[in-house]
């Protein structure tokens, strides 16, 4: 085939771009000139059978030729598409001034607020926040917590047992654990002191619920294991977690209580927000002007002893609070059970 031979395709073939009216006419008109089978795609492919002098200057030309045509292609389309437009433009009425529809956003439930604030005030101290199984051996939950088979505090917990206690391997019963406390017999055993360590997660008790009690409900406990620690690093972390989540006008009180897995024990209020610590009549904390925010102590030297620790050499301290007590606290909220019930109109004003 000749150049003067492409001279007549290329005149035919624009000629078929330029007046396609449709995009199906425009397509149509790619695949005869440039599809597998199109006729510039058969020029192209003759080249081989050329002359060899012919060779050069014919494959030349169609290579230009498919270049311009792919361009004029280009610019047809853009063209139809641009007059589509401008035709539903002018077909369809919508007023564009009205107000658009609002997106409602999620955010964040009340308790994982919590659980995201009391990790990073711990953060600034130098507290890692770690999460453990809440389905939980006998020996995690209540043996290596100094609550061996027997102890009267075992009764107060109220536990939820997946096997029974009394058959099945009765060296390994498993429960839904009944506090976050577990975590810092397994912290210990993986790891060598220091530890700092924040456990927030579910906690499951067989119990009656009303305004202050769930039978699943939240907890965050507190470890820190290291040489030379006292009673008065307890009080310091504490009294600055407090002031940090409640306001630094909160007064602090500690006074002595009892747990199995810490020695000495205490426990830890904040002032009545309510009436300002005044008490009297005052509903929110029941005239004694105090709200208690958990319980805290040194760890017990047994417990130490259990999880491979000398007690001589490396002494802790550990902590634990409700996470929905704080988010009461902080809230106003008069009911635990609404954190659980997904209804929006509360959820939405915490």
């Amino acid at each position: 085939m000749s150049t003067p031979g492409l001279s007549a395709m290329r005149e035919q073939a624009l000629g078929e771009v330029s007046t396609a009216s449709t995009v199906s006419d425009l397509e149509a008109a790619r695949v005869r000139w440039l599809g597998r089978s199109g006729v510039l795609t058969a020029a192209l492919r003759s080249v081989a059978t050329l002359p060899l002098e012919e060779r050069r200057p014919f494959g030349a030309a169609a290579n230009a030729l498919k270049d311009e045509l792919e361009a004029a292609l280009v610019e047809k389309r853009r063209a139809l598409d641009g007059a589509s437009l401008e035709g539903r433009f002018a077909t369809e009425q919508e007023d564009l001034t009205l107000p658009p529809r609002r997106l409602r956003l999620g955010r964040l439930h009340p308790i994982s607020q919590t659980i995201r604030e009391v990790s990073r005030i711990f953060a600034t101290m130098g507290f890692e926040t770690v999460e453990g199984p809440e389905v939980e051996w006998d020996r995690y939950n209540f043996e290596l917590l100094n609550i061996p088979k027997g102890h009267p505090a075992r009764d107060k917990f109220s536990t939820l047992w997946i096997s029974d206690p009394l058959g099945g391997d009765p060296d390994r019963p498993v429960l839904l654990r009944t506090h976050t406390s577990p975590m810092q017999a397994r912290v210990m055993e993986q790891r060598k002191p220091p530890v700092r360590v924040i456990v927030p997660g579910r906690c499951y008790r067989f119990e009656a619920t009303d305004t202050s009690h769930e039978s699943v409900f939240f907890q965050f406990e507190g470890l820190a294991i290291d040489r030379r620690i006292t009673m008065a690093d307890l009080k310091g972390v504490l009294y600055a977690f407090a002031k940090a989540i409640f306001g630094g006008e909160r007064r602090v009180r500690f006074r002595p209580d009892y747990f199995p897995f810490t020695e000495p024990s205490a426990e830890i209020a904040i002032d009545c927000f309510v009436c300002s610590g005044a008490g009297g009549t005052c509903r929110t904390c029941g005239g004694s002007g105090w709200l208690e925010m958990g319980g805290c102590g040194m760890v017990h030297p047994n417990v130490l002893r259990g999880v491979g620790y000398d007690p001589t050499e490396v002494q802790g301290f550990a902590f634990g609070c409700g996470i929905e007590r704080i988010a009461m606290l902080r809230s106003g909220t008069p009911d635990i059970r609404l954190f659980g019930q997904n209804d929006l109109r509360f959820l939405e004003s915490v």
